[in-house]
């Protein structure tokens, strides 16, 4: 094993930077120490480095939260993994003690920390996480597919709340990774009809792709107007806001009795709506935060092949040239960005 490795780091406010550092080393008993195979820039690293920073982070830290990686070793109290193992990450540490985690409420943890965040992540040629965070995937899924595991277990739970049921018309506000996987289970699902409304010619394409069966863009279509026709006047059995602002959107699509699932986040977002449309209607509305519970039938999901999921990778790059996929996801042109630490 060498000593240093590449690595990207939070260096400060802004700013991400390419280093060689110290190859981690196991330094407790459950640890296991990965050779990161595949890594992804999420847009929680995008809202890291801006300024002013959209999510806190470790300045320091090397980022990345979704990464899959190949066991190279195991802590003397690891017993369920071994050397050669392809493992997906959970990087949601959660205490297990506190008031939620004793609730069956990890994901609401009081004292949660995060691999890639505020821990090092997978943006480096190898990484340590506890065995806790660790999933085992099979060898036969490419590391580029099983990469999608973490943000994929984020709206299997999403989904596992909205109960989608065969036949049922769904509306996905957002075509981003997070509105595209929806779209993509929910057509999985048996979703009679999946209406997908973005802005982005670019994203546009990524879910007629997907499987949306109607794409409207709402800044040129009467959404509204279009969800009607599509549903013989009634509104959407499902909504999904799955990019944070779009909540009296939401109200005005879905049908009487509708259920609505608030999953993007902006924390400055301040929605003005009628609250009598919600008592009316009797309208549901959820919200979902990461996982809970949902890598196993992640897992599954990815491994059944049931999802067109390489249809979303549109950039593949060494860690040396990072930076152009940074670039590429600010611009909007990009969805999935795949990056390989190990290649040249």
């Amino acid at each position: 094993m060498k000593e240093t490795m590449l690595a990207a780091v939070f260096a400060a406010p802004g700013k991400l930077e390419l280093r060689q550092v110290p190859v981690p080393k196991i330094q407790a008993p459950d640890q296991v120490l990965l050779k990161v195979l595949a890594a992804s820039i999420c847009g929680t690293d995008l809202h890291i480095l801006h300024v002013p920073p959209g999510h806190p982070g470790n300045v320091g830290s090397i980022l990345c939260h979704e990464y899959v990686g190949e066991v190279l070793e195991v802590g003397s109290a690891v017993t369920e993994f071994a050397v050669g193992d392809h493992v997906v990450v959970d990087p949601n540490l959660t205490c297990g003690s506190c008031t939620y985690c004793k609730n069956g409420m990890p994901n609401m943890c009081s004292n949660m920390t995060t691999l890639g965040i505020f821990l090092d992540g997978g943006f480096a040629e190898y990484n340590v996480a506890p065995a806790k965070a660790l999933h085992k995937i099979s060898k036969d899924v490419p590391p580029e597919i099983a990469v999608f595991a973490e943000p994929l277990s984020c709206v299997v739970n999403a989904t596992q709340k909205i109960k989608l049921q065969p036949g049922e018309t769904a509306v996905v506000l957002g075509a981003g990774p997070i509105g595209l996987y929806f779209t993509q289970i929910f057509k999985a699902s048996g979703a009679g009809k999946v209406i997908v409304a973005e802005i982005s010619p670019f994203r546009q394409h990524y879910a007629r792709i997907s499987g949306a069966d109607v794409v409207v863009n709402p800044a040129q279509e009467n959404l509204a107007q279009i969800v009607q026709e599509q549903t013989g006047g009634l509104g959407a059995d499902v909504v999904v806001d799955a990019v944070g602002v779009l909540l009296k959107d939401a109200i005005q699509v879905a049908r009487r009795g509708g259920r609505i699932l608030l999953f993007g986040q902006n924390q400055n977002a301040r929605a003005e709506i009628a609250q009598n449309d919600i008592t009316r209607n009797e309208l549901t509305i959820m919200g979902s935060f990461i996982a809970k519970y949902t890598f196993p039938p992640t897992i599954k999901m990815i491994e059944s092949g049931v999802l067109p999921l390489d249809k979303l990778i549109t950039h593949r790059l060494p860690l040396s040239e990072i930076e152009q996929g940074f670039a590429a996801m600010r611009r909007g042109e990009a969805i999935e960005v795949v990056i390989y630490p190990h290649q040249d």
